[in-house]
């Protein structure tokens, strides 16, 4: 019998794929963020991390929200005014930024400060996600990735034994 979490987790990592997102895209985020840090980071270490991550329930069930609020606004199914603004993805609306924030969260501050980067500069997959093609909408579907590469990326700072503070003499 499959445990309901690792079902859910594979129905979250099914509806990424659906969307266009792949894991290995993500990964390729997180290195993106800490190439710079983390020496020898390699596909395969974010990758892991970037399933660590997806294993948190509540990272799934904001995953699972934010894909069926953007599948409702290309059916044209939310209510005005919420239609119009999620269809344009307006700057003011700050719903999709808070629930990336709930993920991010769960690594502490690194994470805040990498999805603030990685949402600004928008590289590889959060690029075509924020691509705005006419009949397909990721309002939240971009925020949310790039949370997911930040609170992976953070997961993997916290674990780097060359960011640890050295003990007191």
């Amino acid at each position: 019998m499959t445990k309901p979490t690792t079902a859910l987790k594979q129905r979250t990592i099914d509806l990424l794929n659906e969307r266009g997102v792949e894991l290995e895209a993500i990964a390729d985020l997180v290195i993106f963020l800490q190439k710079d840090y983390i020496a020898g980071l390699t596909t395969e270490e974010a990758l892991a991390s970037v399933q660590t991550v997806l294993s948190k329930r509540e990272v799934q069930n904001a995953i699972l929200t934010g894909i069926q609020l953007d599948i409702a606004a290309e059916h044209h199914t939310l209510l005005e005014p919420l239609q119009t603004i999620v269809e344009r993805d307006e700057g003011l609306y700050g719903v999709d930024e808070t629930m990336a924030l709930s993920i991010v969260d769960i690594y502490g501050s690194i994470g805040f400060t990498n999805y603030g980067y990685i949402d600004r500069v928008k590289p590889g997959i959060l690029a075509k996600l924020n691509a705005h093609e006419p009949g397909i909408i990721h309002t939240f579907l971009d925020d949310l990735v790039g949370a997911i590469a930040a609170a992976a990326a953070a997961r993997l700072a916290h674990d780097d034994t060359g960011e640890q503070d050295t003990p007191f003499k």
